[in-house]
C-alpha cells in the first residue's frame, strides 16, 4: 500500500480488525520508509457497477458520492455518522445484490429514499426535495401530505 504522506511503495501492516458492521476491515499501516501511520479500509466488491443517468450517459458507482449525500441530506439530525456508513454499506450492498452491473440512477434514488424514510424523516425529505428537484413549496406540501396522515 503506496505512503499517502511520502508516496513510497512499501507499508505494513500493524493492526487487522473487522468494522462494526462487518462490511469492511480496518488496517493500520505504518511506512517503512518516513514513519507515519495511517488506516486503510478494505471493502468485499461483489460486482463493479456502473450508474446510467437520465440522460442515458454511463459512470462509475461512486460511493463517495453516495456517503456525501446522504451526509448533506443527515447534517444537523440526530443521525451519527456510523449510521449514515452504515447505511451507505446497506445501499451498496442492496445495488450489488441486484445481480446487474449496470443500474440507473432512478433505481439508486429510490432504494436511497427508502432507506432514508427508515432512518430520519426530516433527512428523507431532504433528500427528496433535491432528487426529486422540488421548485416550489407546493411540490413539498404534495410531498409530506401522505407522511403527516400516515402519523395521524
Amino acid at each position: 500500500m503506496r505512503c499517502p504522506f511520502c508516496h513510497a511503495e512499501d507499508s505494513q501492516v500493524k493492526d487487522s480488525r473487522t468494522t462494526e458492521d462487518g462490511s469492511a476491515i480496518r488496517r493500520r499501516r505504518i511506512c517503512q520508509t518516513c514513519g507515519a501511520r495511517f488506516t486503510t479500509f478494505e471493502r468485499v466488491q461483489l460486482r463493479e457497477l456502473t450508474v446510467v443517468k437520465k440522460n442515458l450517459l454511463k459512470v462509475p458507482f461512486d460511493r463517495d458520492k453516495l456517503a456525501k449525500s446522504l451526509y448533506i441530506a443527515t447534517r444537523k439530525r440526530p443521525v451519527e455518522s456510523k449510521q449514515v456508513e452504515t447505511l451507505v454499506n446497506q445501499i451498496q450492498r442492496q445495488l450489488e445484490e441486484l445481480g446487474e452491473s449496470e443500474i440507473s440512477s432512478t433505481q439508486i434514488g429510490q432504494i436511497v429514499m427508502e432507506e432514508l424514510l427508515k432512518l430520519d424523516k426530516v433527512a428523507y425529505i431532504r433528500y427528496a426535495s433535491v432528487y426529486r428537484n422540488f421548485n416550489e413549496t407546493k411540490d413539498f406540501e404534495d410531498f409530506i401530505k401522505p407522511l403527516l396522515e400516515e402519523e395521524n
